[in-house]
């Protein structure tokens, strides 16, 4: 009984949190877009921060915005992104526009003097990345703050996780990310060409981010893409699933599975295979490290493998597990298994484990509220946790995901008109 209360205390913290007394010199976000994703993402994370005010909204369509700003409680609505953008009140944009949008309008938000919390994937495509990272409005000391926001880097699991194993010693990852079909309509925007759909855009996004990190390094080929295309009549350039096996310069292989519109997994496969799938639906990836042999005075040998599993990597404030799987085998003096062990150790983690400078935290936080901690710090001039995504970083990201699309036969992400017109 007491792990349910506390574990329904603390997600319901999570949702609704204490509201924070506002700092003079507080940080006033304005927000492109009514997205559905804003809530989490910046309006409740900002509710518990006391340097952060979500202040102003704009969308494409007014009444939309006026709507989504009486709800949230966002006392200023503009007209336009350009206003938004325009309105000196504002200090920092968060934007959760569709992909396509996401260059033109964050170049626009830094060349007018605001900081950018960028929503994942960064921008549509590797060409689009490396003009926007590596624009002339980042060089000097008092440069903008430009973040790609992969929120789930930002928690405490992820950190501890990377610690439990040596980068070079990792031979086989699996990254599992499905949703249940239905969840989202199949003429949803993530699914649109046009605007830079794709499920390696969304949920696959994840999957490439989270493979890199755990190699520390980028793939040195793509053994094999694959895609599931969208049904007849939908956009036939975005892809519903993908399936692809990277090879990475320690020798290691990563192979990933995502799926938007997941079905299937039943009994009576004839009558069920279009049904919504939720066996799988926590993001999971599972790391196989090397096996390390040590040999006795005997000459008798033991040999120790260990596998971690990671369950909702991806959400770990709503609820996560790391297991941690080892095998130990001795053989003897003829190499025969004289004697196998397995052992399990089971991982939760979420606030730092241990007081260190600069990192602050709420078992209550989600990935959201850490990242947002991260992005006012580092705008604030201050240390913080450390944890950053790297300019350089989001333009490997985005050409990871160009290769793997080549490879799977589909084109590229289209780039914006803006990347020749917006300087």
């Amino acid at each position: 009984m007491a792990f349910l209360y506390n574990y329904f205390r603390r997600t319901y913290t999570t949702f609704f949190p204490p509201v924070a007394t506002k700092n003079d010199g507080a940080l006033r976000i304005g927000i492109l877009g009514a997205a559905n994703i804003a809530p989490q993402g910046i309006i409740t994370p900002a509710k518990s921060h006391p340097e952060v005010i979500v202040a102003a909204v704009a969308a494409r369509d007014p009444k939309k915005a006026e709507a989504f700003a009486k709800k949230h409680g966002i006392p200023i609505v503009h007209k336009t992104y350009d206003d938004l953008i325009a309105d000196p009140s504002i200090n920092c944009i968060y934007n959760p526009l569709p992909n396509g949008l996401h260059y033109e309008w964050t170049i626009k938000a830094l060349k007018a003097g605001k900081h950018v919390l960028l929503e994942k994937p960064s921008v549509s495509n590797a060409e689009e990345a490396r003009s926007l990272f590596r624009h002339p409005l980042f060089q000097g000391p008092n440069a903008l703050v430009l973040l790609e926001a992969f929120h789930y880097r930002f928690h405490p699991l992820w950190q501890t996780f990377l610690t439990l194993f040596d980068a070079k010693d990792v031979e086989e990852v699996e990254v599992k990310n499905s949703l249940l079909a239905g969840v989202f309509p199949r003429d949803d925007i993530r699914f649109i060409y046009s605007l830079s759909g794709g499920t390696l855009m969304d949920f696959g996004a994840y999957a490439v981010s989270s493979v890199r990190g755990i190699f520390a390094s980028e793939p040195a080929n793509i053994k094999s893409a694959s895609h599931r295309p969208m049904p007849a009549g939908f956009d036939q350039k975005c892809d519903e699933a993908i399936f692809a096996v990277y090879e990475f310069p320690n020798g290691g292989v990563a192979k990933i599975s995502v799926d938007l519109q997941a079905t299937g997994g039943y009994w009576f496969p004839a009558l069920t295979k279009n049904w919504p799938r939720l066996k799988g639906s926590l993001p999971t990836l599972t790391v196989k490290l090397r096996a390390t042999t040590d040999k006795s005075s005997d000459g008798s040998e033991k040999s120790t493998q260990k596998r971690f599993i990671v369950h909702n990597y991806m959400g770990p404030h709503i609820f996560h597990r790391i297991d941690i799987a080892t095998t130990i085998q001795h053989k003897d003096l003829q190499g025969k298994v004289a004697k196998t062990e397995n052992k399990i150790e089971y991982m939760k983690v979420y606030n730092w484990p241990t007081v260190q400078e600069g990192r602050k935290g709420e078992e209550w936080w989600s990935t959201y509220r850490f990242q947002l901690e991260a992005f006012v710090n580092r705008v604030k001039g201050r240390t913080g946790s450390g944890v950053w995504v790297e300019p350089d970083d989001s333009i490997q990201q985005m050409e990871m995901i160009d290769a793997t699309y080549r490879k799977t036969g589909l084109p590229v992400r289209p780039t914006s008109k803006a990347l020749g017109s917006v300087t």
